[in-house]
């Protein structure tokens, strides 16, 4: 029996597939939710939040009857302020789960440059180390001008037991 479905080609790329979803740039989303979430945390939304709330409490006290969009128990301003904190939450989260992501990458190249670090380090030891072996093993001026001192006197000493 043969086989009806096309044959899969494992030597080229296969065919993107269309998502009824709409596409968005998930690290422009990302950098909008971190500029949403600086400015939330700052005095200056406190203090824009303050203003808005109080001017609609007041309006809504008030004002004339027919000009009150939210009387009394506030409702509206419950629901606002709640679907604020709705969207505002989340964005956090994604704000500091990237902060987290940088972080993390942080961390492991700071890692791996200190790994770096210390094997440049035990490197420079051992040559240090090979180096003053080396040294001991070489003359150095002084044992020189010893040695050669200590030969003159036997010199000396030789040609005064001559005389």
């Amino acid at each position: 029996m043969a086989d009806d479905r096309p044959r899969v080609r494992l030597d080229q790329p296969r065919s993107r597939r269309r998502s009824p979803l709409p596409a968005y740039d998930p690290e422009a989303f990302g950098r909008l939710s971190e500029k949403i979430a600086r400015f939330l945390g700052t005095m200056r939304f406190i203090a824009w939040m303050t203003a808005v709330i109080i001017a609609w409490v007041l309006w809504n006290i008030f004002a004339p009857d027919d000009l009150r969009w939210d009387p009394y128990p506030f409702i509206f301003l419950t629901l606002m302020l709640s679907l604020q904190a709705s969207y505002a939450a989340p964005l956090i989260l994604l704000a500091q789960n990237r902060q987290d992501d940088r972080d993390r990458v942080n961390l492991e190249q700071d890692r791996k440059q200190n790994e770096r670090s210390i094997a440049d380090t035990e490197f420079l030891t051992r040559e240090v180390a090979a180096l003053r072996m080396g040294l001991g093993e070489v003359a150095t001026r002084d044992w020189m001008r010893s040695e050669l001192q200590d030969l003159l006197k036997e010199l000396e000493e030789r040609r005064d037991g001559v005389t």
